[in-house]
């Protein structure tokens, strides 16, 4: 006997996933009484099925049970009890049910069947949490007769089934759903073949909302292929660009390897690095830049000053404290992470693009965990999802988790210049007048077969409001967006765009 599944809850408690009744309908052709093409011509409108197909199932000679469909509603069940027909039946089965359709689908993943047609969750929450959303099986034994009776005095035994567990997650059906239609505006503006929305508390961890498109419908998994499932949130890696800064010089910072006023002596032009010239995005040149201003104007050669001051181990020592090239734990089936090239490998190429984003991997979900502890004064939250499991009469919290990564002095200057970034850089134009952000943008080059695609750009953008004490961290990231190659004029928009409607939901006013 099949354990009813648990519901996954959103933060205030309302469904995301729930369990309702649902119907398997079978034929037993010996006793079919109407003529099949007759049945199989009324049952196909009703099931959305081809007649021939009801047909050919129906009238299989020998059989003597056909399954028909499965997890039919209680409606169409009593729509084709109506019709009167002997011979067909129905089975009590468990179905899925997702108020607010195809929304979160990639997060939440679905139920699907294993080997020996047993429910099972993939992906998401649905694949981490399979044992837990599951419950006991129970089960029913007894003697029959020789026709399959039960023999009133024979022996009996039975187990009643045990529901499974609910899980109250943190994620804000409000954010979730600003995010989710904001996103597909956004890729259908800017032409991008893809992109992700993930918002964070960035002193929990807590995963306020996450959406990725294109996406799927959790009812109707079975008309997709794998490659819709997967999270790109978690499972898809990418060079970060210009938004790793934010890493590599709030790592120099702590390190005291450079302070804010540190002037960049190699700034002017070009830089030569063995046999390869690292230039500036848009070949522009500050000769004697500050930090401050080398975030400002995101120039790699500045990074690449920043990288020579930190040697490559210490770098590397810095970037394995952030988490980078490993899984973060989130609680979602499906993560992945690129290792980072081994301690005392690193050249003074790999070190140099390194400072600017280029030659290393990232999830989306490493980048935020990273960046978050810039947010949280040195602290960095384990991303998680849900908050609480929840039983009959009881409810288990789920404790977030952080570590120390920089000091609260480093997270300061580096909060201070990401203001700076936001308010200054090439993004300027976009930012909302008087709103406290801290942000950076990020256009990276994508690697195919052994060099850059000359043509198209990763845009992203990274941010956290208010400045002080944010109530939010978000990265928005395109994939080939058409309308530009710069983030600046795509990600920046798009994520400013999310935060306007988000400033309004957790009350954040402007500081002027």
């Amino acid at each position: 006997m099949e354990a009813p599944r648990g519901d996954i809850l959103a933060a205030d408690g309302s469904p995301l996933v729930a369990r309702r009744d649902a119907w398997l309908l079978f034929a037993e052709p010996p006793n079919l009484k109407e003529k099949s093409d007759k049945i199989a011509e009324k049952l196909a409108p009703i099931l959305g099925k081809d007649p021939v197909e009801i047909y050919t199932l129906i009238s299989k000679k020998g059989s003597v049970w056909v399954p028909i469909e499965h997890k039919i509603s209680t409606e169409i069940k009593g729509n084709i009890e109506a019709l009167g027909f002997t011979g067909l039946g129905f089975e009590k089965e468990e179905d899925r049910y997702y108020p607010e359709a195809s929304t979160a689908a990639q997060l939440l993943g679905f139920v699907g069947k294993n080997e020996e047609g047993g429910n099972v969750g993939y992906f998401g929450l649905e694949g981490y949490y399979d044992l837990t959303l599951s419950g006991k099986k129970g089960y029913r034994e007894g003697d029959k007769d020789a026709k399959g009776s039960p023999i009133l005095l024979g022996n009996f035994k039975e187990s009643s089934a045990l529901k499974g567990v609910d899980l109250v997650t943190t994620i804000n059906k409000t954010v979730q759903l600003t995010i989710e239609k904001r996103l597909k505006d956004g890729i259908e503006k800017y032409g991008a073949k893809g992109g992700s929305v993930v918002v964070m508390d960035p002193s929990t961890g807590k995963i306020l909302g996450m959406a990725s498109y294109p996406s799927f419908d959790p009812r109707k998994y079975n008309e997709y292929g794998d490659t819709f499932f997967r999270n790109p949130v978690i499972s898809d890696t990418f060079e970060p660009g210009s938004i790793f800064k934010v890493l590599i010089m709030a790592s120099a910072l702590d390190a005291k390897a450079v302070k804010p006023d540190t002037v960049c002596d190699i700034c002017s032009g070009p830089l030569k690095v063995d046999k390869y010239e690292i230039e500036t995005w848009d070949r522009k040149y500050y000769p004697d830049s500050t930090m401050v201003e080398v975030i400002v104007h995101s120039d790699n050669v500045g990074m690449a000053f920043v990288g020579q001051k930190m040697g490559a181990d210490t770098l590397y020592d810095y970037l394995d404290r952030f988490g980078i090239g490993k899984e973060t734990g989130i609680d979602l089936q499906g993560e992945v992470a690129l290792p980072l090239r081994k301690k005392g490998d690193w050249n003074i190429v790999d070190l140099a693009t390194a400072s600017f984003g280029q030659g290393v991997a990232v999830t989306s979900i490493e980048m935020i965990r990273a960046v978050a502890a810039v947010a949280n004064d040195g602290m960095m939250p384990t991303p998680f999802v849900v908050s609480a499991l929840k039983g009959e009469g009881w409810q288990e919290e789920i404790k977030s988790k952080t570590e120390k990564v920089i000091s609260e002095t480093a997270a300061e200057e580096m909060t201070a210049m990401m203001v700076n970034a936001a308010e200054n850089g090439e993004a300027k134009w976009t930012s909302l007048r008087g709103f406290s952000v801290a942000g950076k943008t990020g256009t990276a080059q994508i690697p195919i077969a052994g060099h850059y695609d000359p043509k198209s750009t990763n845009a992203s953008f990274i941010g956290f409001s208010p400045a002080e004490s944010p109530k939010f961290i978000m990265l928005v990231t395109l994939n080939k967006p058409q309308s530009s190659q710069w983030a600046s004029e795509t990600a920046a928009p798009l994520w400013y765009s999310i935060a306007k409607d988000l400033f309004l939901y957790f009350g954040i006013q402007p500081e002027d």
